[in-house]
């Protein structure tokens, strides 16, 4: 183990923690003022303050810490945070070895899954399919993603089968040709450049449309068959395709590595680096590929939309529309394309504001690729926030089952959450927007040369942040339910 750190990195670290405190005293003021914050299938909390005062104090202290933010200029002392790492060495054996337990262990999980979904209670509270997948992998392990690191690549059991289906076809392609030379992946196909990664865009929309018009949340055998028809589509693409299938297309996949992104845990050719979170996306820019800045941006409106259909205000604004004979199916796919635009367009209008702002010959296009990793804090804090209760509330049942997920309890426990948790969810929202005015801040620095230039360019993305800011916090604030009309 090594450390990469010199003394100017040991006096960016010091800078780091005293605004990383008075990020903390901001958010402990404001989340005094909580208001209800209901989570998916979590309990629900009074309202201490109207909903419209958290969300201009959650507005207020994005603006605040863009303030502290500009008063940080040191250009080498922000790269001594960013650059900041301990290395961790890894054996190739045993990185080897781990990858092969993983990938097994993950498969049989998975088969585990389909099993207890297709043969098990109908009561989503004692059914393994329904609690693993819902709280155990995609609350709490796509947490571990943004707040740990990124094991997907490890644990990912669709990769594992496409492996040995490729060793299989391989083995079946020596014997009939006789060939010696042949590498695992030769037979793939080339995705044509031009789809890019719109595949992936449309995947993780049409998987949240399913997700919120469905039973697929509480119905076990709907689950196991969707689980199926999924393992059929990406073992067959990642056989047709290769490892382009998982970076370009499967969203799932592609999910992970974004969140991976904001994590403290990175992967590196020798290992592993613990890092600072979030610095990560100081570095490495999007590859200039169609739907890279779609992708991050649905990332972000995906979730927020997953709450904004169980808002008391939703069932309002669309009961109408229903009792008119629109059918609610199309209505949820309409809102949730209109909001994704609205919010691809937001963020393009920022970064054509960004170009005029820094008075730069840099293209908008540009602008908008390198500052989008800035967004990912802000999805990750807002999963967290929407998801935390929903976790921590079913926790109970889901260790109760997982101990015999073949013949689960008759009665298993549901945590009821204190009402204090909704402070909790408000300093999730308001901490990954801090770290996003942090990215925003430190890719300026990068992009434009001198001082004046870097700081104008950041009023038009912290404009776009204070718009999430309080859009997530909106959301967050309103009663559960769960979606009307289907």
């Amino acid at each position: 183990m090594s450390r990469d750190r010199g003394p100017v990195g040991e006096r960016a670290v010091r800078t780091a923690g005293l605004a990383a405190t008075a990020t903390l005293v901001l958010g402990a003021l404001t989340g005094r003022a909580s208001a209800h914050a209901g989570s998916l299938g979590g309990s629900v909390a009074s309202a201490t303050v109207p909903t419209w005062l958290v969300v201009l104090t959650g507005g207020i202290v994005v603006g605040g810490t863009f303030l502290f933010t500009t008063l940080l200029t040191d250009h080498e002392a922000m790269r001594g945070v960013n650059w900041w790492r301990v290395s961790l060495s890894t054996p190739v054996a045993l990185r080897r070895t781990v990858r092969i337990a993983a990938g097994a262990g993950s498969v049989v999980v998975l088969a585990l899954v389909v099993w207890t979904g297709v043969t098990g209670t109908d009561d989503p509270t004692r059914d393994f399919a329904v609690l693993f997948v819902w709280a155990g992998w995609w609350a709490g392990y796509t947490a571990t993603t943004y707040l740990v690191g990124n094991t997907w690549p490890l644990v990912n059991p669709w990769r594992a089968l496409v492996a040995v289906g490729q060793r299989v076809l391989d083995v079946a392609d020596r014997r009939a040709l006789g060939a010696t030379d042949r590498l695992p992946g030769d037979r793939a196909a080339d995705l044509p450049d031009s789809w890019g990664v719109w595949p992936a865009v449309v995947g993780l929309l049409a998987l949240v449309w399913v997700e919120v018009v469905s039973p697929v949340g509480e119905d076990p055998q709907l689950l196991a068959g969707v689980v199926v028809a999924y393992t059929l589509a990406t073992v067959a693409g990642g056989l047709a395709f290769g490892s382009a299938w998982f970076d370009r297309v499967d969203p799932v996949s592609r999910v992970f590595a974004a969140y991976g992104r904001v994590a403290p845990l990175q992967r590196t050719d020798e290992g592993l680096a613990v890092r600072l979170p979030a610095t990560a996306l100081t570095e490495k820019p999007l590859p200039d590929r169609p739907g890279e800045i779609a992708f991050v941006v649905a990332l972000l409106w995906v979730t927020t939309y997953d709450g904004l259909v169980a808002t008391p205000g939703w069932e309002t604004a669309v009961e109408p529309l229903v009792d008119a004979g629109v059918p609610a199916l199309f209505v949820y796919a309409v809102v949730l394309l209109a909001g994704f635009g609205l919010f691809v367009g937001v963020y393009r209008l920022a970064a054509r504001r960004i170009r005029r702002a820094a008075d730069t010959y840099v293209t908008a296009r540009a602008i908008e690729r390198w500052f989008v990793p800035a967004l990912l804090p802000i999805a990750a804090g807002y999963h967290l926030a929407h998801f935390l209760g929903y976790f921590l509330g079913l926790s109970p049942a889901l260790v109760a089952v997982t101990a015999a997920p073949l013949s689960p309890p008759l009665n298993t426990a549901v945590a009821v959450l204190p009402g204090w948790f909704g402070s909790v969810k408000l300093l999730c929202v308001l901490g990954g927007h801090v770290f996003a005015i942090w990215v925003a801040h430190s890719l300026a620095f990068e992009l434009f040369p001198g001082v004046v230039a870097a700081i104008r360019s950041q009023y038009p993305s912290v404009a776009v942040m204070v718009f999430y800011t309080m859009t997530s916090l909106w959301v967050i604030t309103q009663p559960y339910g769960p979606p009307p009309f289907v």
